[in-house]
């Protein structure tokens, strides 16, 4: 099998390589040389700027080719034409943020998109439009290479390498044990998928050359914040002590939901009242995805795997960077901070 990745040598990217070198397919890889260089010596890397055209690539072929960094429409539209020519598939890594809306649970691959916010550019990504331009990047690969295009919508990707910090951030918090804070009920849902799982699924349904949109969530199964923090607590420090507070604290103090408490999404409080529901986000539907032979690996696994190579990057990093500017998580002293005035909230009479 031979395959090309656009990218390749960063978090999503680098597993695709690492699974189809182990499967022992032959691999290249476009990029600009600049994220990771020399990450895997035996493969061909082509250097390039996609955004600039393919014309490097020109005069090859492959069986198929992946794409897990695309975000600008025209981009992807002038990437795929050329690409059309040189591959038999190609494979799109969207989002689940596509959606338009996550205000109620068990959104579909048929649930409605999201429209391009008005005044928006199509071809510069910010944050409001992120969800936007993937469903732009999503048509245009379709539109230039009809019914050869698999669509995989990821929701949180978890897992080794993962720059976001999110799931990282609770592998690292509940090893250092102490009273820890736990956001919003138990019961709230979670989901996530850890990218060794995603890397082999996508390598499968490519090879079987299977298109269409595919939600790529997990676990099977439904899984509740609280079981998430008490696995990962079992997993990697049970002397930890989870502090629960409520939406109505969390939100009268600030606290920022997925970001500063990375996997929640608050149920009620003075958040949902400003911004609207958002349950939905962590409640996708996953059933055709599960049809089609994706499965998960133990939460365990995912969480010492994650903590492993977090725990020797930090150990390996110069001591001034140490400190480790975090893209997700609450800083230690605001967590104190407000684990002090939970107790005194509790033992108010």
């Amino acid at each position: 099998m031979k395959l090309l990745i656009i990218g390749g040598t960063q978090f999503m990217g680098r597993h695709l390589t690492s699974a189809a070198l182990a499967r022992g397919w032959e691999v290249t890889l476009f990029n600009r040389g600049q994220t990771n260089p020399g990450l895997f010596p035996d493969v061909e890397e082509v250097h390039g700027d996609r955004t600039k055209g393919l014309s490097a690539l020109q005069g090859r072929h492959w069986d198929v080719v992946i794409d897990p960094s695309g975000f600008l429409p025209q981009v992807i539209r002038d990437n795929v034409r050329t690409l059309a020519r040189l591959t038999d598939h190609y494979t799109f890594i969207s989002s689940v943020s596509a959606y338009a809306s996550f205000a109620h649970p068990h959104i579909t691959e048929t649930s409605p998109l999201a429209p391009l916010p008005k005044d928006s550019p199509s071809d510069t990504l910010t944050g409001e439009n992120y969800g936007a331009l993937k469903v732009l990047c999503e048509q245009a690969a379709e539109q230039e290479m009809p019914s050869r295009v698999l669509t995989i919508r990821p929701g949180l990707i978890v897992g080794p390498y993962d720059p976001s910090n999110r799931f990282t951030y609770w592998c690292r918090r509940l090893s250092q044990g102490g009273e820890i804070l736990a956001p919003g009920q138990p019961g709230l849902p979670v989901q996530y998928i850890d990218v060794r799982d995603l890397a082999e699924w996508i390598l499968d349904m490519a090879q079987a050359r299977h298109v269409g949109i595919y939600n790529a969530i997990g676990p099977a199964k439904r899984l509740t914040i609280g079981e998430f923090l008490e696995e990962g607590r079992q997993t990697l420090n049970p002397d930890a002590t989870l502090f629960w507070a409520d939406d109505q604290f969390l939100g009268a103090h600030q606290v920022q939901p997925w970001t500063e408490m990375p996997l929640y999404i608050p149920e009620g409080g003075p958040w949902i009242e400003q911004h609207g529901s958002m349950q939905g986000f962590l409640q996708i539907s996953n059933a055709k995805a599960l049809q089609s032979g994706l499965t998960f690996r133990p939460l365990s696994e995912t969480l010492k795997d994650t903590w492993h190579w977090e725990k020797n990057r930090v150990l390996s990093l110069p001591k001034p960077a140490r400190a480790y500017q975090s893209i997700a998580g609450m800083d230690a002293d605001r967590e104190g901070e407000l684990l002090e005035l939970l107790k005194k909230e509790k033992m108010a009479p």
